[in-house]
């Protein structure tokens, strides 16, 4: 048992924080913190029993956080804040001697780049204090990480092709909406696409590589290949790997609309003037996009996220594919969130729950591929994330 601090109260920290409720033999105490309280209250009083308090932090103003952090004094952090953030927030773990835990490896605000090399330089500092940080402990990534570390524990002697697929087969009833923070989702689908092969990191340009592949339970979507944070650790952790890629599925209208988004310039990261004030279009754009929190009434469908894999065992070519479906009318019914939300907070709470357990708990720096994946995975078949796995059948890539 131990106290846990949640950082964050958008769709995701929503999930988090109803999640972490429900196993008081786990987290003793919990507290929810974002920049705007009332969001924490509303999420606390949804919750109700008196399970959650909730407190007023700026995440990226470091004092604030650490006297927020020995106020509390968590044994853990689960940052489901913004990327930009995880640099401060992990700053502030270690003034302050907290574990910590995220979803989404740090960008920063003014570049839509996505590395680890940020978090990673942070491995001495935790290492000599004594402190664990997990990172990207969501679905993807995340699950899907656990997913090939318990492929290549299970199923493989030696991994060789990777496809991560991630398809969104859900209707919101929006003419366009996205399904997480619009800033982020935006920047992350439109950048150049980027893939691993023989060694190497080949560029496309956006959407460039797709193709329909077939999901469970749903059907043939398109698919596209895009650059997506795992693949960075995943290639890093497993070396025989000889291709790995992320592909994501996109609607024709939502690919028309963010075209046009693009081509006026409204997913400018950089500040423009409007009557004499500094406004960056991609913020603007976001304060006028449906809020990605209240698509979930109204949501139908699945996502269905999973890893195609390929290679070797004992000496012969084997193919082995695991993936989830997840419903968005049964994420609602839960936890008042859409599906996205509920695939990405289900994992964070199984995250923490691992590392207070002990089983994830290891001084420095790490990616969720490098933790025994078994159970992590019992957890997800028990807390809503079931997983199937097809044995040498057509991964169709």
């Amino acid at each position: 048992m131990g106290k846990v601090l949640i950082i964050g109260a958008g769709g995701v920290g929503t999930v988090v924080a109803h999640k972490v409720a429900q196993h008081p033999e786990v987290f003793s105490e919990i507290m929810l913190a974002s920049r705007t309280k009332s969001k924490c209250d509303d999420i606390a009083a949804a919750i109700g029993g008196n399970r959650i308090q909730t407190a007023s932090v700026d995440a990226e103003n470091v004092p604030e956080l650490v006297k927020l952090l020995n106020s509390f004094k968590p044994e853990l952090v689960i940052n489901v804040a913004l990327p930009y953030q995880d640099l401060t927030i992990m700053d502030a773990c270690l003034e302050a001697g907290v574990n910590y835990l995220d979803t989404a490896n740090y960008e920063p605000k003014e570049e839509a780049k996505f590395e680890y090399k940020w978090q990673w330089a942070y491995q001495d500092k935790f290492k000599e204090a004594g402190l664990t940080a997990i990172l990207g402990c969501g679905f993807d990534p995340g699950v899907t990480s656990v997913y090939t570390a318990y492929a290549a524990k299970h199923h493989f002697d030696e991994i060789q092709y990777l496809d991560i697929v991630d398809c969104n087969a859900g209707d919101h009833g929006k003419a366009f909406a996205t399904n997480f923070n619009p800033e982020i989702n935006i920047r992350e689908v439109t950048q150049r696409g980027k893939y691993w092969e023989n060694g190497q990191w080949v560029e496309t340009e956006p959407h460039e590589i797709h193709k329909p592949l077939n999901y469970p339970e749903i059907g043939p979507k398109e698919s596209y290949v895009i650059y997506h944070e795992e693949l960075e650790s995943l290639v890093k952790n497993y070396p025989t790997l000889k291709r790995a890629r992320f592909w994501m599925t996109f609607g024709l209208e939502y690919l028309t609309h963010l075209r046009v988004i693009q081509n006026i310039g409204m997913a400018r990261i950089d500040p423009v003037i409007y009557n004499g004030v500094e406004i960056v279009p991609i913020q603007f754009l976001k304060a006028v996009l449906p809020n990605p929190g209240d698509l979930g009434e109204n949501y139908k469908g699945w996502t269905s996220i999973g890893c195609r894999i390929r290679g070797i065992k004992d000496g012969t070519e084997k193919t082995y594919y695991v993936y989830n479906n997840c419903s968005h009318e049964a994420a609602y019914k839960e936890t008042g969130t859409q599906g996205v939300s509920y695939t990405t907070g289900v994992p964070a709470m199984i995250g923490a729950m691992m590392f207070m357990k002990g089983l994830w708990k290891n001084p420095g720096v790490f990616n969720v591929e490098e933790f025994n994946p078994d159970p992590f995975m019992e957890a997800l078949n028990l807390y809503g994330l079931p997983w199937h796995e097809v044995h040498n059948g057509d991964l169709e890539l």
